[in-house]
């Protein structure tokens, strides 16, 4: 009988425990302290940190994760100054790295899971992992368990290696014996290993469900159930210059310089991270890497053939996930790109999600890719928003209430009802942009002809017909792990999502949800309005009308404010132009600036550049240092605009400025 495969701690090698308590954290890391599962409870961890927080932006100038491991937690700073210093992880001799609730929220980017493998980790210990950077850890080879399983390894028990696959489905759980995804693809193109059929029966689908079934590859059925390990055909996908180099790194490195994808135009490659990453003075420093980035994702491109995407003249064509609901995504598609709110091609009827840069380059030089079918959960929007109520005030609710509880965790956020279909294209984009936040699978959305024209308009010779037949709805009795929840739009009130303080365990995070009213007087120094989140037609039409109504009042930003205003594409930059809101803009002391991500990840104009300073903000995260050192607020289009002209946080009123 063959031996059973275990897992055992390394003697000389330590755990290093993410402590609410800096002073701890520094012990550890000094060498002074070793602490073990009898000495700290789950509630003294920290919870939610963010991958900002684990590989900031200037860490993954970097694509080499050898380099990368070198700055890990680099952003994980306490009054300012850097927690866990370079090298340390490494230095420490740590293999196991403990965390609380939903550790790895945010971006896709698995620099974050590479940080801490290169760096010696072995295991990840947390309550609940984000799922992105869960499949990142899984994808990479490195294991995941929970606070008992630590308990029973310090104990010096040498633990069974399918403690670390159960509760998986099969597939994932070879993944997981094969040491990384990679391994796995070798392992199976070898015919090393079978994959098990699904044979799930017929039965009513939700509609991630139906998508996924049309996806599947021939063999597996014509039905799926959340859980099942199946091959999926992808649709397309993308990478940015944020991504494309390690993409193109790891492809040579796995499959020879020579290497070719099975079918480059569902692919595509975007500048738009990086675009004005020089002009900030933080990044300054970073500009030679930067370039190194960009070549790279030039080479990448030609290599391939993907689709070109790339900036002209110094000039973006746009945030990948706003051009690529504008040129590229379907309803009824299966997308996965190399950023966390490609989740955002939902609002289109499609499903899509973000995947780190390992499951892209397989994904891509395969055609398909293995996943676990998940869970979904319903929401059944009815009624009309407020005055002065937008999609981002939804967002936030449902991120303060459903994700905070963890409702959403790991599922796939599904929308519909009249309620959602009353939402322009736009509006219910911000809806499904944020399920990321969620930290959900993906979102997906019923598709009217209202979205179908916004898309067929946009595509030369591409019918509303045409479209109509891929659209994808949900059967009747369809089920819903995580429940349907009936959201009535009219009780909705305008909210903020607060900086939180996380120099005291309290997590910067877009969960934090308050009623403005709540917040008391909050003086800015920063107002934002772009992203992928806030940069679309709508967004531009909230700012401008908030703007236009200042302007008749005879008012403008006020002083010592900055206002900077960033276009999502050149589609939404020309449609701008054609309103004649530049003009509006100009006049009300507004900074206009061309499409591209910008300040939503500190790279571009609009970040704050020192600790004291306030932003109100319409992008989609609030991580501490992720758009400067600085406080930040998330709210709407429409209060981001009105709170500039005001100086301080204020809840948008029509007609608030001539009553002044």
């Amino acid at each position: 009988m063959a031996t059973q495969r275990t897992f055992s701690l390394t003697p000389g090698k330590r755990v290093l425990f993410l402590t609410k308590d800096p002073e701890l954290i520094r012990k550890q890391l000094a060498g002074e302290l070793d602490l073990t599962m009898d000495d700290v409870a789950v509630e003294d961890l920290l919870d939610d940190i963010n991958t900002d927080a684990m590989t900031p932006a200037w860490v993954c100038f970097d694509y080499d994760p050898k380099k990368i491991a070198a700055n890990a937690y680099a952003g994980l700073a306490v009054d300012g100054v850097r927690l866990i210093e370079e090298n340390a992880l490494e230095r420490g001799g740590f293999e196991v790295i403990v965390a609380g609730y939903q550790k790895g929220v945010g971006s896709s980017r698995e620099t974050a899971a590479q940080c801490e493998v290169y760096s010696g980790s072995r295991l990840a210990v947390a309550a609940s992992f984000a799922p992105i950077h869960a499949r990142n850890n899984i994808n990479i080879g490195q294991l995941m368990a929970d606070h008992e399983v630590l308990r029973r390894l310090q104990r010096g028990e040498a633990v069974p290696f399918d403690t670390f696959t159960r509760g998986h489905d099969p597939i994932t759980a070879l993944i997981i014996e094969s040491g990384g995804l990679f391994r796995f693809c070798q392992r199976l193109d070898a015919g090393e290993i079978t994959l098990p059929k699904p044979n799930t029966p017929a039965r009513p689908m939700n509609m991630a469900e139906k998508v996924l079934a049309r996806h599947l590859l021939p063999g597996q059925g014509e039905h799926v159930k959340p859980g099942d390990a199946v091959l999926v055909r992808v649709d397309g996908g993308y990478s940015h210059e944020f991504t494309s180099a390690q993409v193109h790194f790891f492809l040579e490195e796995e499959y020879g310089s020579d290497y070719q994808l099975k079918d480059p135009s569902r692919f595509a490659v975007f500048e738009d991270h990086l675009i004005y990453a020089d002009g900030v003075a933080k990044m300054r420093p970073f500009s030679a890497k930067i370039e190194t980035l960009r070549e790279m994702q030039r080479q990448f491109q030609a290599h391939t053939g993907v689709q070109n995407f790339n900036a002209v003249d110094g000039v973006s064509p746009g945030i990948c996930h706003q051009v690529a609901r504008e040129q590229l995504i379907d309803p009824g598609d299966f997308i996965q790109a190399t950023d966390s709110h490609t989740c955002m091609g939902g609002a289109s009827g499609a499903l899509a999600w973000g995947v780190g840069a390992t499951e892209y380059a397989a994904l891509v030089y395969w055609g398909h890719t293995p996943i676990s079918v998940p869970e979904s959960i319903r929401f059944e929007l009815t009624g009309r928003l407020r005055p002065g109520v937008t999609a981002k005030d939804v967002m936030l609710y449902l991120l303060s209430t459903y994700a905070k509880r963890e409702q959403t965790l790991g599922r796939v956020m599904e929308f519909g009802g009249e309620g959602l279909l009353a939402l322009s294209p736009d509006e219910r984009a911000t809806l499904a942009n944020m399920a990321t936040e969620c930290s959900a699978r993906g979102a997906i959305m019923e598709c009217d002809e209202r979205m179908l024209a916004w898309i067929a308009e946009r595509r030369d010779g591409v019918s509303v017909d045409e479209l109509r037949a891929k659209v994808v709805t949900p059967d009747p009795g369809a089920e819903y792990d995580g429940g349907c929840h009936a959201i009535d739009l009219g009780q909705i009130p305008a909210m903020l999502a607060t900086p939180g303080d996380p120099d005291r365990g309290v997590p910067s995070d877009p969960k934090n949800g308050a009623v403005i009213a709540e917040v008391g007087e909050v003086t800015i120094d920063i107002a934002y309005g772009g992203s992928c989140t806030a940069g679309k037609r709508d967004d531009i039409d909230f700012y401008a009308k908030v703007m236009a109504e200042a302007d008749r009042a005879g008012k403008k930003v006020a002083d010592g404010v900055s206002f900077y205003l960033q276009f999502g594409s050149r589609e939404v930059a020309e449609y701008a132009r054609a309103s004649g809101y530049l003009e509006v803009f100009a006049r009300t002391g507004v900074k206009v600036i061309e499409p591209g991500c910008g300040a939503c990840i500190g790279c571009g104009p609009g970040v704050s550049t020192d600790s004291g300073q306030v932003t109100i903000s319409a992008i989609n995260r609030n991580y501490k240092g992720r758009s400067g050192p600085g406080r930040l607020y998330l709210a709407s289009p429409l209060t981001v605009a009105a709170s500039a002209v005001a100086g301080k946080i204020v809840e948008y009123r029509e007609g608030m400025f001539a009553a002044d």
